[in-house]
């Protein structure tokens, strides 16, 4: 590696950079549009000017303080209740205490602009999306650490990140297309690799129209899985777009018009009552995996329908290690596709998020900061 010079030289550039700063748990309140410092990159580091950053469910809830143990119920819900409650939650974070005040923006695509000491200057002025779930023991332990849960994200103009986690990508799709990809993408294969999902397979996706059940449903087909997608009355047509083999209204009874004992795998980041079901309609020796619980986290479970099934159940939060790669390979070899929604300036973070929870759109929206040289 040849080493570069620790440098950020960029024609006009000041000293400090505009973000949002979330400052607690609570609602839009607690998200500020200001300046602040930008980050210098340590020895392994480097800077990105952002291009574009994607907006997800896990900043919402991380706001909200909706991964502790107190909530039961769904981000909806919480997130009703937080308009008047800011009450803060010190296990409301992942896995440490949220680090408030701080930068959320998990899904970053963005270029090269600064370098640290011990990185090579081949990364200079790359365009790159960041790995954002990081490993940093390595990967024979799940211990991970997820920028903008964990340290400052994408909604800035600038972001440090390790050089280890850019990943250059060679396409032709715009910057906001590429912001769509890191979180949902990555969540959905790492789910589809941890229950070994082949073509052979026959697998169920709930939550079919958001970003990472919509990413699943394309995953799953680039696998040759059979793919049934559940999503509500309103988006099954545009579900139906990304390959799915049947797509099934939420409102629709499983049990009835899937029949038990019918999948081998089932993709679940909506849980909530339904939960009992999804166990019902899968095989002996089925797979269930999940990263999320939009529906609700706590549900109902009775133990025969795992055990006596032989069902093994997958959590799913650190990324495996070919995983982001695999994911930047499918972009570059044109088998998957962006589903951009919508964009919107930086600023206006609190509309998008508004927008975002009353889940009318189809895809991801995309904040977009100013651009620092204008």
């Amino acid at each position: 590696m040849k080493p570069a010079s620790n440098r950020f030289d960029i024609s006009g550039n000041t000293a400090t950079m505009l973000a949002v700063v979330t400052t607690g748990n609570g609602g839009y309140d607690k998200l500020e549009y200001k300046a602040v410092p930008i980050p210098a990159p340590g020895p392994d580091e480097v800077l990105l000017q952002v291009l574009a950053a994607g907006v997800n469910n896990t900043e919402i809830n991380t706001r909200l303080g909706w991964y502790s143990s107190s909530v039961t119920d769904s981000t909806d819900s919480t997130a009703s209740e937080q308009s008047t409650n800011a009450e803060q939650k010190a296990d409301g974070g992942w896995s440490e205490a949220t680090p408030f005040p701080f930068i959320q923006g998990t899904d970053c695509c963005g270029r090269v602009v600064g370098l640290g000491s011990q990185v090579s200057d081949e990364l200079m002025n790359l365009r790159v999306l960041v790995r954002a779930c990081m490993r940093p023991d390595g990967y024979d332990t799940f211990n991970n650490i997820w920028m903008a849960s964990d340290f400052d994200g994408a909604f800035a103009q600038y972001v440090k990140v390790p050089a280890s986690e850019v990943f250059p990508v060679d396409c032709d799709w715009t910057d906001e297309e590429l912001a769509t990809i890191p979180c949902a993408y990555a969540t959905a294969e790492n789910m589809l690799h941890r229950a070994n999902v082949q073509s052979k397979d026959h697998v169920l996706v709930t939550g079919a129209s958001g970003g990472v059940g919509s990413a699943t449903v394309q995953l799953a087909k680039r696998r040759g899985a059979n793919v049934t997608a559940v999503c509500s009355e309103s988006k099954i047509e545009l579900v139906r777009t990304l390959g799915a083999d049947a797509v099934i209204s939420r409102e629709a009874q499983l049990l009835d018009t899937i029949g038990e004992n019918s999948m081998d795998v089932v993709v679940d980041n909506v849980a909530g009552p339904d939960f009992p079901t999804m166990l019902k309609l899968l095989k002996r020796g089925g797979r269930y995996a999940s990263s999320g619980a939009i529906a609700g986290p706590v549900v109902s479970l009775d133990l025969r329908d795992m055990y006596l099934k032989d069902i093994t159940m997958y959590g799913s939060t650190a990324w495996d290690e070919p995983v982001f790669p695999n994911v930047v390979s499918y972009i570059e070899n044109g088998e998957i596709r962006p589903l951009l929604a919508k964009t919107f300036p930086l600023e206006n973070i609190a509309e998008a998020q508004q927008e975002f929870m009353e889940k009318k759109h189809f895809g991801n929206f995309v904040l977009v900061p100013p651009d620092p040289n204008d």
